[in-house]
C-alpha cells in the first residue's frame, strides 16, 4: 500500500495524505476519509521516511533521577499516557541521582536526537543551566521551578506548612528530619514550610536533623533525636520513606505512635498506607503532573512557540492514624 493508493481510495490528493501523515493541516472531513482508509487497509507509514521528511523522530527523552521511585513512576505513567495518544515514544534515561549522568543525557538529547525533553530534575548547577541554554529542542522541567523555562512543579512549601500546622494542634515539641541536598523542592521548600508553621509559636520547641532520602536516614535521625530530646512528641519527615525509617525506630523502642510521638511524611506513596499505623502524609498529583508536562511539550511541538509557562500543582492533606486526631 502506497500514499498514492491511499489518496485514490480516500478521494483526496497525494499531497493531502502526505500532510495528514506528517501532522500538517487537513480539514476534518478529509482527515476522517483518510483515517478510515488507513484503518481498513492497516497501512503503516515508514517511520524512517517520515523522520527524513519532517526531521521529527517521534521520540521524547525523559531524564529521571531513579527508575524505582514510586513518585517518578507515576510521573512517567502520566507522560506516557499523553504522548502515546500522539504516537510518540519515550526514551527513559535514569541517572541514579548522579549529576554527571544528568549532564550526559542532557548533552545526548539536546542536539535533535529527540523531538523534546522532559527533565525530572533534582538540582540545577551552572553546567545544567549552560546545557539547557544550548538545547536545540524544547525542554519541560518537571518537579522543580526554574525561571525562564516551562515547568510543572509542586507546592512543597505550603504542603509542608499545612501538615506541620496539623501536627502542632496536638504537639508542642516537634522534630524535623529532612535532607541535606541542594534539591530545592524536597530539601529547601519543605524545610521552609516547616519553619513557617512555627513562626509566632513561642510555646513550641523544634529540633532539626538532616540526612538523605533513605529509610535508614529516617531511622538514624530519629534515634539521634530521641537520644538528645527524649520528650519530643512529634516528628515531621520530608518524605514518606524517611518517615518509614523513623517509625521503625519508634516501634523497636516500644514508643507508641501516635500516643507518645506522632509522625508524618510527604508523598502519599503506597508504603504510607502499609505502615503501622498508616501514615499521615500529603498527596501530590504526580501522574497528573506528568500528563500536564507532556501536554505542555506537545503544545510547543505543534505550535513551534517556545513561550515559558509555569504550572504549580495542588495537593491534598491525607490524615491517617500516625497523628493525633
Amino acid at each position: 500500500m502506497t500514499i498514492n493508493e491511499i489518496a485514490k481510495l480516500s478521494g483526496v490528493s497525494r499531497a493531502t495524505v502526505s500532510r495528514y501523515l506528517n501532522d500538517g493541516y487537513v480539514s476534518e472531513e478529509k482527515r476522517k476519509k483518510i483515517r478510515a482508509v488507513i484503518e481498513q487497509t492497516g497501512y503503516q507509514p515508514s517511520s524512517q521516511a517520515q523522520m527524513l521528511r519532517t526531521r521529527r523522530t517521534r521520540l521524547v527523552g525523559v531524564i529521571l533521577p531513579k527508575i524505582n521511585s514510586d513518585t517518578v513512576s507515576r510521573m512517567v505513567a502520566g507522560i506516557g499516557d499523553v504522548l502515546r495518544e500522539k504516537d510518540y515514544e519515550l526514551l527513559l534515561a535514569s541517572t541514579n541521582n548522579k549529576i554527571s549522568e544528568e549532564l550526559k543525557y542532557l548533552n545526548i538529547f539536546r542536539t535533535n536526537r529527540v523531538d523534546g525533553i522532559i527533565f525530572i530534575s533534582t538540582i540545577f548547577t551552572r553546567k545544567h543551566l549552560q546545557l539547557l541554554k544550548e538545547c536545540e529542542v524544547p525542554v519541560i522541567i518537571l518537579g522543580q521551578e526554574l525561571s525562564g523555562y516551562s515547568c510543572v512543579y509542586y507546592n512543597d512549601y505550603q504542603a509542608a506548612k499545612e501538615i506541620t500546622a496539623h501536627m502542632l494542634q496536638r504537639g508542642s515539641r516537634i522534630g524535623y528530619i529532612g535532607v541535606t541536598t541542594r534539591d530545592v523542592a524536597a530539601g529547601q521548600n519543605r524545610k521552609r514550610g516547616f519553619c513557617a508553621a512555627l513562626e509566632g509559636k513561642k510555646s513550641v520547641e523544634s529540633f532539626r536533623y538532616e540526612g538523605d532520602f533513605t529509610d535508614e536516614s529516617g531511622y538514624q535521625n530519629a534515634k539521634r533525636m530521641l537520644d538528645e530530646h527524649p520528650d519530643v512528641d512529634s516528628i515531621f519527615c520530608a518524605t514518606d520513606t524517611i518517615a518509614a525509617g523513623a517509625l521503625r525506630f519508634l516501634h523497636e523502642q516500644g514508643i507508641s505512635v501516635p500516643g507518645q510521638v506522632q509522625v508524618c511524611g510527604i508523598g502519599d506513596t503506597p508504603v504510607s498506607r502499609l505502615l503501622t499505623p498508616p501514615l499521615t502524609t500529603v498527596h501530590f498529583y504526580y501522574k497528573t503532573a506528568g500528563m500536564e508536562a507532556a501536554r505542555m511539550l506537545l503544545e510547543v511541538l505543534e505550535t513551534g512557540e517556545r513561550i515559558s509557562r509555569e504550572l504549580k500543582m495542588g495537593y491534598k492533606l491525607i490524615v491517617r492514624d500516625s497523628t493525633r486526631q
